[in-house]
């Protein structure tokens, strides 16, 4: 809540006021997508590489929007509406403007955090420490760069005592106008590693740049023992010695110093020296990074005097952060988001834009806790939290726990539980039949029970699709295109094996142009899941044609027959003007007219005045072979001429495409009209772009044996031992789409981030994996493919490619989608 003015505002941003200048805002809003619809919310019209925020105020406008930042005013009718505009240079640096003036009359003492890993975990883990004793607010999830940190400072509790912010950086020089935002009391520096570093010369330099941050500061924490971060603050004159607060296992003279650590099968057990006193705590993490984390988190404890019993206390009742939304099936045609980690209400907000997103469900349902530790009137919080929650208009409002169940308003639509077992006992009672499902708690709520009711699969094996990185792909192949370039992703046999209606849904939201399937049926399960974007089949067979018209797909017409059949059928529907594509066979010799045949395809298209050509396209056979560009191009040169001649002949141009994911990124001169995205947008590249990882295939141990040397593991007797080994027994086989062709050492898992071959045969539903060496329990998790083992290496041991890896992945396995 800001609750400026609009002539306030103008000041802030030296910006030219047209309208009521004395009008109060209280929220600001930068995605048309996700505005909430509010007299005192303004929308800030963002230029981005490949959105522009002022396309869609004519839209806003019919919603409700009155009040907008732009760089530039539009023309409009606005007949009667009142609507008001501040003219800005810069509509990024408005944004920062408004958040730095709202920081500095902000009374709480903030703390930043940055480092290339850890940011969110430290910070969350940091806000549930302090929050025993202190009301705490904190950026929600990541929002940790140029738009996202000032929309966090300006979504701050004002009542708090202390804030906690990441800041994050992918480029030099952008730090410092963090640094103007959040103007930090204390900060913390988790780490330098190799994360977005491709736009910095070397580690030093991306160190140097996250210290800007740190300038003026009263004290700083970082591990002593990352000899970059040490050594690069070394050099820093605006941060003085007495405000360097380290923590180490190697100099005794830090401020904390470790003197020794033991892991135990749960818990890791640290002996440190504190200012000369010796102490020991407790943590409930084995693994170095969350040590690391935990490790930040005391050293801060200490040196801001809190007692070793709350500390003790506060680390010991830590738990890994679920840092992101999952979108998962669930029973009865429901689709559940699990966000089952915090009820804070800046992330509530969040998580009912992505529920609004789900529109292969009818209905919406929202399962919420109590909102803990927020130090507000009750009646005031969840006054916000009911008109935050209706302005979505839910067709179902479930409330768990005394406060908010006391606080909620009598309604039609609701229901009330004291506690997540009286809940779960009245599950059968409560309809849940096609719904997008948000299940938000805070922790001792345990929703995590909930969710493990209403889940659809529960295999341990899951195919985890990271959404942020889907978008980040999609994101660079456009950066490749001319803003009037089309892009048509195929989203055939389930998205490539990622899921069909999911990745459909975020790719409508994110404003593809067109949509690519193989067959009808694809076609009309993204219809009924409520997609409408165009959608090309490219297999139609005839005796589908009445379905694709029945459900507005559009037919790939390869054949004489095939559009004779089209024009039947539209003619029998008394339809005019169809739109169809025409495929053209270039040299790929699959589907598609030959070149001899274009005459009499015209001759036909004459006559069928009911159909029109909304494209002309072919597909490229090699694009992703440098030895092979002579015949590439000379597809391309066949199908340009074959484009003019039918484009002559039917009157107008209709949209032209080649190009598939390898075809974008070495042909650009053949971008065209449109382009088809397919396994780039996995983050496959041929151009060796450093694209990120959206599949993780992952399972976990379900039992570990010692067998002695000479024996045999496995069918057939392959998997011959020579000496004691450690095997680890895992739930996928080839029913689960794991080539059998790994087994027998030709491939590995990642487990603890180490490989464990394949010891012999792949069997249906298990695999048995070598963990001699490796330091693994029963139930750890091991990474088939994913960051740690790219899929082209699977690739590789077995002779294919990766698009056979991830179609083959079979149903059964568990698709989760994570959104952070």
């Amino acid at each position: 809540m800001i609750g400026y003015t609009l002539k306030q505002i103008s000041e802030i941003t030296k910006g030219y006021l047209v309208g009521d200048e004395s009008v109060i805002i209280n929220s600001v809003e930068i995605d048309s997508r996700q505005v909430i619809i509010s007299s005192d919310s303004i929308f800030i019209a963002i230029s981005g590489k490949r959105h522009d925020g002022h396309d869609f105020i004519e839209e806003l406008i019919d919603k409700g929007i009155s009040n907008f930042i732009v760089e530039v005013i539009p023309r409009l009718n606005l007949k009667l509406k009142p609507i008001n505009f501040i003219k800005v240079e810069d509509s990024i640096d408005a944004l920062q403007c408004i958040a730095s003036y709202h920081r500095r009359h902000l009374k709480m003492s903030v703390i930043a955090i940055t480092g290339s890993n850890g940011k969110t975990v430290v910070k969350e883990w940091l806000a549930g420490c302090l929050s025993s004793k202190h009301l705490v607010s904190r950026s929600p999830k990541s929002y940790n760069s140029q738009i996202g940190v000032p929309i966090s400072v300006l979504m701050l509790n004002e009542n708090a005592e202390w804030a906690i912010l990441e800041a994050g950086i992918s480029q030099p020089g952008e730090m410092h106008k963090l640094k103007e935002i959040i103007t930090p009391d204390y900060g913390i520096f988790t780490n330098i590693g190799q994360a977005h570093q491709e736009n910095f010369d070397d580690l030093k330099q991306k160190a140097s740049e996250k210290l800007k941050l740190f300038s003026s500061i009263k004290y700083l924490y970082y591990c002593r023992d990352h000899e970059i971060i040490h050594s690069v603050l070394s050099t820093q004159n605006s941060i003085s010695d007495s405000s360097r607060i380290s923590w180490s296992r190697k100099n005794s003279d830090s401020y904390l110093f470790i003197r020794n650590q033991e892991k135990n099968t749960d818990k890791t057990v640290i002996n440190l020296c504190v200012e000369g006193g010796d102490h020991t705590i407790t943590i409930p993490f084995t693994d170095d990074a969350s040590i690391e984390n935990c490790m930040h988190i005391a050293c801060f404890l200490f040196h801001n005097r809190f007692t070793i019993d709350y500390i003790q206390e506060t680390l010991s009742k830590l738990t890994p952060v679920a840092m992101r939304l999952e979108l998962l099936r669930g029973i009865k045609n429901s689709t559940l988001i699990n966000d089952t980690y915090n009820s804070d209400i800046n992330s509530l907000k969040i998580a009912l834009d992505y529920l609004a997103t789900q529109s292969q469900n009818a209905n919406k349902a929202v399962i919420l806790s109590d909102i803990k530790q927020t130090g507000r009137d009750a009646d005031e919080l969840y006054k916000e939290v009911f008109q935050l929650i209706n302005s979505y208009k839910p067709d179902t409002f479930i409330a768990i726990g005394k406060n908010i169940s006391s606080a909620l308003p009598d309604s039609d639509n609701t229901r009330t539980y004291i506690n997540t077992e009286e809940f779960l006992s009245d599950l059968q009672n409560i309809e849940i039949s096609n719904h997008a499902i948000l299940v938000k708690g805070a922790r001792d709520f345990e929703f995590e029970r909930i969710i493990s009711s209403l889940a659809e699969k529960k295999h341990t094996t899951q195919l985890e699709i990271n959404l942020n990185n889907l978008t980040y792909n999609l994101n660079y192949f456009r950066s490749l295109l001319k803003p009037q370039t089309w892009i048509m992703v195929m989203v055939k046999a389930l998205t490539y094996g990622s899921g069909s209606h999911e990745i459909a849904n975020l790719l409508q939201h994110q404003k593809v142009d067109y949509l690519g399937v193989a067959f009808t049926d694809e076609g009309i399960a993204l219809r009924k899941a409520g997609i409408h974007l165009p959608i090309l089949v490219m297999s139609p067979t005839e005796n589908e044609y009445e379905d694709i018209i029945d459900y507005q797909l559009e037919p790939e017409i390869f054949s004489l027959k095939g559009l004779r059949n089209l024009s039947l059928i539209v003619n029998k529907k008394q339809l005019s003007e169809y739109p169809f594509h025409i495929k053209l066979d270039t040299g790929m010799h699959r589907l598609g007219f030959m070149p001899k045949e274009v005459p009499e395809l015209l001759e036909i298209l004459e006559k069928c005045s009911n159909l029109k050509v909304k494209a002309v396209f072919s597909h490229l056979a090699v694009s992703d072979n440098k030895a092979e560009d002579n015949f590439t191009h000379e597809q391309i040169n066949t199908f340009n001429t074959l484009y003019e001649s039918i484009a002559e002949a039917v009157g107008n141009k209709p949209k032209r495409h080649i190009l598939n994911s390898a075809g974008i990124e070495r042909f650009p001169e053949a971008h065209f009209d449109m382009v088809r995205l397919g396994i780039g947008l996995h983050g496959i590249s041929s151009a060796g772009k450093k694209l990120r990882t959206v599949s993780t295939l992952r399972s976990r141990i379900c039992q570990i044996k010692i067998i002695p040397p000479n024996e045999t593991i496995g069918y057939n007797r392959r998997g011959k031992l020579n000496k004691i080994a450690t095997i680890g027994i895992i739930p996928i086989g080839y029913a689960d789409g794991l080539n059998r062709k790994l087994g027998n050492g030709t491939g590995y898992v990642i487990c603890n981030k180490k490989k464990a071959p394949f010891v012999g045969d792949i069997c249906m539903d298990l695999s048995m994996i070598d963990l001699t060496g490796i330091d693994a329990l029963e139930g750890d998790e091991v990474i088939i493919f994913g960051e740690e083992n790219p899929i082209r290496n699977l690739a590789e041991q077995t002779g294919t490619i990766p698009y056979e890896i991830l179609t083959n992945v079979s149903a059964r396995v568990n698709r989760i989608y994570v959104n952070e």
